[in-house]
């Protein structure tokens, strides 16, 4: 009885619509950017997921661009990034977002100034916190924590046929959960739902550019 009891629990672990929650959740646990580019995760022979990149490949590159160079240029800016202050970047077919804390309005303008001069910023949003205690390093591994699981559960939106959860770039900071990404309003308001229904978050703000679904 418990041979086949282990054999039926085995079944399900492994049935075909449960490859690409497995091979999800290991690409998170190794770190790879899985909502950038694409990605395609084989097991058995059988392809399980491709992430198609509605920015195209150039789109891609320049954004990353960008935010190397908005990352590198905040950090060296040390009346920015001191202590425990961080800022961090995320850029998203030419809108760049800022989340962090900073310790005054004028460093948090200053840190969006020079966002704004980096080349293929195009518009910024600037969420940087004004705070006098930075968070520490735990605070800022519960947002990445926070982060990994709105994507895993995006991964159940399955009433929507083509819908690809790596096309939505979640990033967290302080419980608010900031979507980024190509799609269109049904697949928005989708995302949403779901991400604010993820146990942390207290907020969710949508930074959607918004595309017919067949664009």
């Amino acid at each position: 009885m418990r041979q086949k009891d282990e054999k039926r629990r085995m079944s399900s672990i492994m049935a075909p619509g449960s490859y690409r929650r497995i091979a999800f959740l290991c690409l998170l646990s190794l770190g790879v950017p899985t909502l950038h580019g694409c990605v395609v995760v084989a097991a058995g022979g059988a392809v399980l997921g491709v992430a198609h990149d509605r920015r195209g490949g150039d789109v891609l590159i320049n954004d990353r661009r960008t935010q190397l160079g908005i990352t590198d240029a905040i950090n060296r800016d040390k009346g920015i990034v001191h202590n425990n202050y961080r800022v961090k970047a995320v850029v998203y077919n030419g809108q760049v977002l800022l989340v962090g804390q900073v310790e005054s309005a004028a460093t948090k303008q200053r840190a969006q100034g020079i966002a704004e001069q980096i080349e293929g910023a195009q518009h910024v949003v600037n969420e940087l916190e004004i705070t006098a205690e930075p968070y520490g390093f735990w605070h800022r591994r519960e947002d990445n924590a926070l982060s990994a699981r709105v994507k895993t559960a995006l991964l159940d939106i399955t009433s929507m046929p083509g819908f690809d959860a790596t096309r939505v770039n979640v990033t967290s900071a302080n419980h608010t959960v900031y979507l980024m990404g190509i799609v269109s309003h049904e697949e928005g308001d989708a995302a949403t739902e779901i991400a604010r229904n993820v146990g942390g978050v207290d907020k969710v703000v949508k930074l959607f550019e918004y595309r017919e679904p067949d664009a």
